[in-house]
């Protein structure tokens, strides 16, 4: 099963449009994921009718639109692996450890918020992941988004793909 993941696309304010090559994935995901921070339905509509299957929560930025539409959290187990998805989960010092007491039942959660791509393991074994955002690097070097495989119980090929700046993207 491949898993797309991204969050804080913030359409339109940061940029128009999501970048082409995010966009050419959907078609090879098998499972989206989308932690947060749309700010337009737009985007939503757009992933829900060229997804084949959409998970997503909203953020503090999105409005009454994308809440009527969305949980704060959500869950569902792919692949047998039991996911979260959240927008925020607080400052980075100590999140292992609170994810980890708030999540108990998580194999894998994914979050947004920061902007900040993050991939870490809390005891007694969370998986941890922040696709960072494909459309707003704030203080990062790149645009970003991830990719994952879910196999055989397990999360594997965890990629962290960089997106051009947006003058050199297609």
């Amino acid at each position: 099963m491949r898993l797309l993941l991204m969050s804080d696309t913030h359409l339109p304010k940061r940029a128009k449009e999501l970048p082409a090559p995010l966009l050419a994935e959907l078609p090879l995901a098998d499972v989206v994921i989308h932690a947060g921070d749309w700010v337009d339905t737009a985007t939503l509509d757009l992933l829900e009718a060229r997804s084949r299957a959409l998970i997503g929560v909203y953020g503090n930025n999105d409005g009454p639109g994308l809440r009527a539409r969305l949980p704060e959290v959500a869950r569902a187990e792919l692949g047998g692996l039991r996911f979260g998805v959240v927008h925020e989960t607080g400052a980075a010092q100590g999140r292992e450890r609170r994810c980890a007491e708030r999540f108990p039942d998580l194999d894998v959660l994914v979050f947004g918020h920061s902007h900040i791509p993050w991939d870490t393991t809390a005891e007694p074994g969370l998986r941890l992941l922040n696709p960072g955002s494909p459309t707003d690097r704030r203080r990062q070097p790149h645009c970003t988004y991830m990719t994952a495989r879910v196999a055989d119980g397990g999360l594997t090929e965890v990629v962290l793909h960089q997106l051009p700046p947006r003058g050199n993207r297609p």
